[in-house]
């Protein structure tokens, strides 16, 4: 084997290599536990930026900049002298032989590794329909699905037959989870506040926002009160929730839903769909040779390792571990505690002791619907309306990353609760890609 792939992990000192696979909210947090370990960190990432994933949808519903929301991963480390930051791909681990292999055809050593590289998108078995509905997960996806709305407001304009441009003005959200209501939230608003009086031929008003959820209500994971309230908020916004929705068929001018049993299906024409269903795991964690539940996610021990090794941990979304017989939810406190746990017990295995079992401590879930409106729960208070959103607001502030984020951040939601605007509405085409088709 090629000594220069190899020997990377032990050549500048003999201290512990630690190697974190995913710049996220788990990633971070474990690099940032191990900051006075007597260890060598490499983090590597694809993508040279971590991502505040929980305000993804504001970039796209042109409410924030995406660089509002993101932070490079050097600036943000960068006082740590430990960790060494590597844009990179890696597409195989070897939990038995400690070595990772990268795209460009290297392997690092190492000595325990923290992978976190998360989930994407998942159709159920119809990948030809994220050509029609993107899904959204990434800046990329943020920033294209802005792009797609604001051009179906364009195309609207120019429009002249009134069922095409009833098409254009037909918005599906598909997925009543967290990410699907804030989205159908803020399409509503933009339909409603944002645009109004920017057209001449048309009343943005006017738009039909579409959210479908495959089951009997929306935010599945909250209290069936909140659950409630929080179609009721939507529904107060504009937006159209269909529940028992389940898609049939997915293309360029809409979607097929099935009807009840003995009925017929039913066509709804809609040029703008997001997707927001289901979620895969990385295709990282299949590498592992652990066991890996339906969506892909790695089965760990309560440690947080693999069962057979117990110096490569799994955490965040791509991490599969139950607590009081609840898989433990795909967020972003959740995704911290992990990191730091796993970081933790690296700790331990090199003191010669036994790693400790991970245990989640819920502080609480909320979700925005739109001005005012959010649902949250805080240990057994459950809240709704002007005071989740308020909450909402705090947390989601003191998570983001940054000084200037914060600041940034503020700065606009206060701008567009004064002013209802949008200040991110730039429609921006990237060489060689095509429009949402016209045809």
């Amino acid at each position: 084997m090629d000594s220069r792939n190899t020997s990377y992990a032990r050549f500048v000192t003999e201290q512990p290599h630690v190697v974190i696979i995913g710049g996220g909210f788990a990633g971070l947090s474990a690099a940032k536990a191990l900051k006075r370990a007597p260890v060598r960190i490499t983090l590597i990432d694809k993508r040279n930026h971590h991502l505040f994933q929980p305000l993804l949808y504001q970039v796209a519903t042109a409410g924030l900049a995406g660089v509002d929301i993101a932070q490079p991963i050097r600036r943000i480390l960068r006082r740590q002298q430990n960790v060494t930051v590597l844009l990179e791909e890696v597409e195989a681990v070897d939990p038995e032989k400690h070595e990772l292999a990268l795209a460009d055809g290297n392997r690092i050593a190492y000595d325990y590794a923290i992978i976190a590289t998360g989930v994407s998108h998942f159709y159920f078995g119809h990948p030809e329909w994220e050509r029609h509905a993107p899904g959204l997960k990434t800046l990329e996806d943020a920033l294209e699905i802005r792009r797609r709305v604001l051009i179906a407001y364009e195309r609207a304009e120019a429009e002249t037959d009134p069922l095409r441009r009833a098409e254009w003005l037909t918005f599906a959200v598909i997925g009543g989870g967290p990410t699907g209501a804030e989205t159908a939230g803020a399409l509503a608003e933009i339909a409603r506040r944002a645009m109004a009086g920017d057209f001449r031929h048309f009343d943005p008003g006017h738009a039909r926002i579409l959210l479908l959820e495959g089951a009997d209500r929306v935010l599945l994971s909250y209290p069936e009160a909140l659950s409630e309230k929080a179609r009721q908020q939507l529904e107060t916004l504009g937006v159209e929730v269909l529940l028992g929705a389940r898609v049939k068929a997915i293309d360029e001018r809409g979607l097929t839903i099935e009807g009840p049993a003995g009925t017929a299906d039913e066509r709804l024409e809609a040029r703008t769909i997001i997707w927001a269903a289901g979620i895969a795991a990385s295709a990282l964690g299949a590498s592992l040779g652990a066991p890996t539940d339906r969506a892909g996610r790695v089965e760990v021990d309560p440690s947080l390792a693999i069962p057979q090794c117990r110096e490569t941990f799994v955490v965040g979304d791509l991490a599969h571990i139950e607590q009081d017989g609840d898989l433990v939810p795909g967020v972003a406190p959740a995704a911290i505690q992990q990191g730091q746990h796993a970081a933790t017990n690296i700790l331990r295995l090199m003191a010669g002791k036994e790693s400790a079992p991970f245990r989640y401590k819920n502080r609480g879930s909320m979700a925005t619907i739109g001005r005012k409106s959010a649902v949250a729960v805080v240990g057994k208070l459950e809240l709704s309306g002007l005071f989740a959103w308020l909450a909402w607001l705090t947390i989601h502030i003191f998570f983001l990353i940054g000084f200037r984020n914060r600041f940034v951040v503020l700065f606009e939601w206060a701008w567009s609760y004064l002013t209802y605007q949008r200040s991110a509405r730039l429609i921006l085409e990237e060489a060689g890609e095509a429009s949402p088709s016209e045809s």
